[in-house]
C-alpha cells in the first residue's frame, strides 16, 4: 500500500484527511510538527510528503538530498505560497514539488471585503471609544464604498476575486500585475496601470503577490510617500512584501490612514502561540498599539471550503507524482 506522511496538520485537518485516505486506500499518517532537518526522519519508509508551514525547510537544502535517499521523489505543499521551498535544491535532487494554487480565492477576498468595510468605517477607532464610553460620533463620519478606488497590486486568482467583489459593490478598480487579463478589462471590472498610479490614486490598496526576492518590502517608504493621507493598506498576501518599519512610521506620521494586516514580518514567532501580554516582536506590538491598525492572525485561507480543498488537492497530487503522473500543480525552479 502507498504511504503519505503529512506534517504540520492541525486537527481540523485530519478528517479531510482520513477521508481522503479510506477513498484512495492511501495511508496517511499525520504528524503536528513541521518539516525540517530534525523532523526528516519521521519521513523515512514513506512514498510521499505533503506539508504546510510558515518557516524554510532548511537553509543549506540538506533536507532534499535526505529526501533523495529516502526514495521520496516529490513535495506536496497544501498552500498557494511556496516561499518556504529551496526549489534549486529540490530539483538537483530529483523531487517535483506542488502547491494548491487555487484553494479558494473567496476566502481570502471575502476577508479582504472584511477589512475594508471596518477600515472605511472607521471600526478601529469608534472601538477605541466605545471601550472608554465614549459615543460621541463627530469627526469620523464615513464615505460610501461607491466613491472609493481600490487598487489591486498582484491580479492573480485572489486579486482577480477581489475586483470582481469591489467592482460588483460600485467601486473603481485599478489593477497591476506582470500578466494582463484582459477579459477584466473588457468587462469593465478594473483598468490595469502601474504600480504607481495606484499608490497615488487608490483609497485602499491591497497586495496579493507572491513572496519572492523582488516583492521583499515591495510596499515600504517609497510607496507609502505617493498615498493619499486618506488611504488604506491591506496586506493579506504575504508579511515581507510590506516594510513593517516604514508602515509603522507611515501610520504614525499620518502618511496613511490605516492598515489592515493578516500577514506580518517575523509571523512565525507569534501566530499559531499565546503569550501572557507582548509577543516576541517589538513592531507586531507596536501595531496592536495603533488605534487605525486591524490585526488578525493568518486567517485569510481559513475555511471550511478552503481547507477541504488544500487537503486533498495536495494530497491528490502526491498520490499523481508517486505513480509516475504529472501534475498540473508542479512548479519548477525558474532560476535567480
Amino acid at each position: 500500500m502507498t504511504r503519505i506522511i503529512a506534517y504540520h496538520v492541525r486537527q481540523d485537518e485530519e478528517p479531510f484527511i482520513v477521508q481522503w485516505s479510506k477513498e484512495n486506500e492511501v495511508e496517511v499518517k499525520s504528524v503536528p510538527f513541521e518539516l525540517h532537518t530534525d523532523t526528516v526522519k519521521y519521513a523515512k519508509g514513506y512514498d510521499g510528503i505533503i506539508f504546510k508551514q510558515r518557516s524554510r525547510l532548511d537553509e543549506n537544502g540538506s533536507i532534499y538530498q535526505t529526501l533523495k535517499n529516502y526514495g521520496i521523489h516529490q513535495l506536496s505543499c497544501r498552500s498557494a505560497g511556496i516561499d518556504t521551498i529551496d526549489l534549486h535544491a529540490a530539483e538537483l535532487n530529483g523531487i517535483k514539488v506542488t502547491n494548491v494554487p487555487s484553494y479558494s480565492p473567496h476566502a481570502v477576498a471575502e476577508l479582504v471585503l472584511m477589512q475594508a468595510m471596518q477600515l472605511i468605517r472607521h471600526y478601529p477607532e469608534f472601538k477605541v471609544r466605545l471601550d472608554n464610553n465614549d459615543y460621541v460620533v463627530d469627526g469620523l463620519r464615513s464615505r460610501e464604498l461607491s466613491e472609493y478606488v481600490i487598487g489591486i497590486v498582484g491580479v492573480g486568482r485572489i486579486g482577480t476575486t477581489v475586483a470582481q467583489i469591489f467592482h460588483s459593490l460600485g467601486a473603481t478598480v485599478l489593477g497591476n500585475d506582470l500578466v494582463r487579463k484582459p477579459e477584466l478589462e473588457r468587462a469593465g471590472i478594473l483598468n490595469y496601470v502601474e504600480k504607481d498610479e495606484i499608490y497615488r490614486k487608490a483609497d485602499i490598496v491591497t497586495s496579493h503577490v507572491y513572496l519572492n526576492k523582488k516583492n521583499i518590502h515591495l510596499i515600504d517608504q517609497n510607496a507609502f510617500s505617493k498615498m493619499k493621507p486618506t488611504a488604506f493598506l491591506i496586506n493579506d498576501s504575504r508579511g515581507p512584501v510590506v516594510n513593517t518599519v516604514d508602515l509603522i512610521a507611515a501610520l504614525k506620521n499620518k502618511q496613511i490612514a490605516g492598515a489592515a494586516l493578516d500577514v506580518v514580518e517575523e509571523e512565525t514567532k507569534i501566530f499559531n502561540l499565546k503569550f501572557g501580554r507582548q509577543t516576541p516582536v517589538a513592531n507586531y506590538n507596536l501595531l496592536k498599539q495603533l488605534p487605525n491598525v486591524i490585526l488578525t492572525p493568518h486567517i485569510a485561507f481559513y475555511t471550511d471550503i478552503a481547507v477541504e480543498r488544500m487537503v486533498k488537492q495536495a494530497l491528490d497530487d502526491a498520490l499523481t507524482i508517486i505513480q509516475g503522473k504529472c501534475s498540473s500543480h508542479e512548479i519548477s525552479f525558474k532560476g535567480e
